[in-house]
């Protein structure tokens, strides 16, 4: 057996360690003692004309009450889904005009513009859209603007806010015009909420997604925000719930959980940025010292970037094999979208930052979260370092040739 094979089977590992919480966040126990009693003996539909029934639906409204505090909002325009993809699927079907979007958006965004006529901008070698340019892109039918908050695979935070202004002067040239055609603001804020305020009025929008699986609150719950003259259309008839807009009986514990969890990542969201923030460059430091041919990719400006997501590749080598091996080290990590991820494909986010194939193959998404610790990014830090040298050893590869193939975006030839 070789020097390679060998590291390819380590013993069993000493520790578990979870870095993929971009992907999916555990139910924090405050969440879940929320939800209990909706899960049990509150089990009555909210729909149901006795009192019983009325407290489930008390639950629901208070906790669209709490969401809409959060968020800076009134609770007529909160519309609770199950998830951020029927939000953003119910946003887009507020027009029937053509939409402007970028080429970094999650798959769900991306799959509503290629049903419409839409035009896709380009972003920046950091995963940032241009703000001028995407107004630019706004044309005379355009109704919808969607543009992400924070992008979820290399964390760029994109600039929401200067988006907002010049569609705002778009809207009011319009008018001047005598235009009837509305034009709106939609961001997926999915990937930011536990890192970014989410008030609709410092971000300018007009219709807003937020998902409770990436705030430590239960999974297939979410919410689509809009604004007073937006008009939502349903995607599921029925009973009438919701407002007429998103009908079946509604889920009191997933609305119950979700207004916990928002309310404990916005109160901690200060200081669990900076320790995440300290973590990350914890394990940059001691992986760009090992590779000087590794490639980060994603913005360089902390204020530019979520604090907990490190986007790393290896020029030459293969994620899904690194995966594998961190796996059997105890390390989980992402590749990029778990939507994506899980069918294997080149990264269209990677792609529209133009980064090679050679480079995007060998990409690893790693993402801290509450429960992260120093000693959990040491372990980590220590196992990628062994992994990654082990399939160095079997193909062949040198740090020459990773960092020739990287090219000037290697960190080694950035210092």
């Amino acid at each position: 057996m070789t020097l390679a094979e060998t590291a390819e089977r380590p013993s069993a590992p000493t520790r578990d360690v979870y870095l993929d919480y971009a992907a999916a966040t555990p139910l924090d126990p405050r969440v879940l003692s929320a939800m209990e009693p909706y899960l049990t003996s509150c089990f009555e539909n909210p729909s149901a004309p006795y009192a019983r029934a009325r407290v489930a639906r008390d639950a629901v409204e208070r906790a669209r009450a709490d969401i809409a505090r959060l968020m800076g909002a009134k609770p007529d325009g909160i519309t609770f889904t199950a998830g951020a993809t029927e939000a953003n699927n119910l946003a887009f079907a507020a027009t029937e005009g053509s939409v402007v979007t970028d080429a970094a958006e999650h798959e769900s965004v991306l799959a509503c513009a290629r049903a419409r006529e839409a035009v896709v901008v380009g972003v920046g070698a950091d995963g940032r859209v241009d703000p001028d340019r995407l107004c630019a892109a706004i044309g005379p039918a355009t109704q919808l603007v969607s543009v992400e908050l924070a992008n979820g695979e290399v964390g760029a935070v994109q600039p929401v806010r200067e988006i907002a202004r010049g569609v705002a002067l778009i809207r009011e040239r319009r008018l001047v015009e005598g235009s009837r055609v509305p034009l709106w603001l939609h961001t997926d804020a999915s990937q930011a909420a536990g890192s970014l305020s989410c008030n609709v009025t410092s971000l300018g929008a007009d219709l807003v997604t937020l998902s409770a699986a990436k705030v430590y609150g239960p999974k297939q719950v979410g919410i689509l925000w809009a604004g007073e003259g937006v008009r939502l259309r349903p995607l599921i008839l029925g009973g009438g719930q919701e407002g007429g807009v998103r009908s079946g009986t509604e889920n009191v514990a997933g609305a119950v959980g979700f207004a916990a969890a928002l309310t404990l990542a916005q109160d901690c969201r200060g200081e669990e940025c900076r320790r995440e923030e300290a973590l990350r460059s914890r394990l940059v430091r001691v992986l760009a010292a090992a590779f000087p041919g590794m490639v980060v990719s994603g913005p360089r400006s902390p204020k530019h970037r979520l604090p907990g997501l490190l986007h790393v590749s290896f020029p030459g080598l293969e994620a899904r094999r690194l995966v594998v091996l961190l796996e059997r080290r105890g390390v989980s990590v992402g590749t990029g979208s778990a939507c994506a991820a899980s069918r294997m494909r080149e990264s269209h986010v990677l792609r529209a930052m133009g980064l090679p194939p050679e480079v995007s193959a060998g990409s690893l998404r790693i993402t801290m979260g509450r429960p992260t610790s120093a000693d959990d990014i040491d372990y980590a830090a220590a196992q990628i370092v062994a992994a990654v040298r082990a399939e160095m050893a079997r193909t062949g590869l040198t740090d020459e040739d990773m960092l020739t193939r990287a090219g000037g975006a290697a960190v080694g030839r950035r210092r």
